[in-house]
């Protein structure tokens, strides 16, 4: 079996550089109780991306699919899989539906703080950072070692992404339909891109490039305007 040390660096080499390895034993009962269906296997892995590197890869095979990051992730820890651990069954719990929170699995990581902005935030990456898969598998991998830190926002005193949010959506808690109505607008400045998000300080050297955070927020104004559309 690899070292911990190169565990992962097949994922690494693509841009899945965010790992984490929990025995199913030792998770909080919720979540042991959701993955008692799946009584074949010992670990769960949990996977995900930080920075821009992943969307890099992603680029140079091509984006046809209709969803090129699931498919992308998928393909390459399969491929992983079955390079690192060829006995091992496993099973996808995501991409696809599951019951299961990515981000309480995040916060288990030790990646995880919520944000003002409602998108997870970490000392070292900042918000530049997203789940990618989760997998359940009968491997007998070392169990990730994390570090919790506290919140960026605890300690951030400018509170600059409440103050720069167009929609005003961040005053008091968050405020989803602020969000979204601002969003639709003609002229927002937030249709591909969230502005208090851009104007966090922390991890900015990890930020996206501009052509994924577009290809991010303009996949998820597609979808408001769907819903948009069918609530007429």
């Amino acid at each position: 079996m690899p070292t911990t040390a190169s565990a992962f660096d097949d994922l690494n080499a693509q841009g899945l550089n965010l790992q984490a390895v929990f025995n199913i034993g030792d998770l909080p009962q919720n979540i042991k109780d959701t993955l008692q269906a799946y009584p074949h296997y010992r670990q769960l892995i949990l996977i995900g991306h930080a920075g821009p590197l992943l969307w890099q890869k992603i680029n140079k095979e091509g984006m046809a699919d209709e969803h090129p990051i699931d498919s992308f992730s998928q393909k390459h820890v399969s491929a992983w899989l079955a390079t690192r651990h060829p006995q091992a069954r496993y099973h996808y719990l995501y991409p696809g539906p599951t019951s299961i929170g990515l981000q309480s699995l995040g916060a288990l990581a030790g990646w995880h703080h919520p944000s003002p902005f409602m998108v997870g935030i970490n000392q070292t990456w900042g918000s530049w950072f997203a789940y990618r898969a989760l997998v359940l598998a009968d491997t007998d991998l070392p169990i990730t070692l994390t570090t919790q830190s506290a919140s960026p926002c605890t300690s951030c005193a400018s509170r600059i992404c409440v103050k720069s949010c167009p929609a005003n959506a961040m005053q008091e808690g968050f405020n989803l339909n602020a969000c979204l109505s601002y969003r639709r607008q003609t002229n927002s400045l937030c249709k591909d891109r969230c502005i208090a998000r851009n104007s966090c300080p922390v991890g900015e050297e990890h930020r996206y490039s501009e052509a994924q955070i577009s290809y991010h927020y303009g996949r998820s104004m597609t979808m408001i305007a769907k819903i948009g559309d069918e609530r007429k």
